[in-house]
């Protein structure tokens, strides 16, 4: 799998490795792309985590409001509540990296 010159991996370049790997049609690889994640975002839209063994562990955090700063002019401004999804990888993954 080689990723573009801006070393990010598309959903294209995953769908064509599987349809490398396993033969199956590229309509089908890509079906398959897309029915994972689709999956992935409705459960994290229900507010689950989203746990791929050997990988990592995508978690949703509810951040509460609060006043920043424009680090430019140094002006203050409310940040509004909001929920952030970040990544957690599993220790095999930390491993090969």
């Amino acid at each position: 799998m080689i990723a573009d010159i801006n070393n990010t991996l598309t959903r294209r370049e995953i769908a064509d490795a599987i349809h490398r790997q396993t033969d199956l049609p590229p309509v089908q690889s890509r079906g398959m792309v897309d029915a994972i994640l689709t999956s992935m975002q409705q459960a994290l839209a229900r507010g689950e985590s989203v746990k791929i063994s050997g990988f990592g562990t995508f978690l949703l955090h509810d951040k509460a409001a609060r006043i920043g700063r424009n680090p430019k002019t140094g002006v203050e401004a409310e940040i509004t509540a909001r929920r952030v999804v970040t990544f957690r990888a599993s220790s095999k993954l930390k491993d090969r990296l």
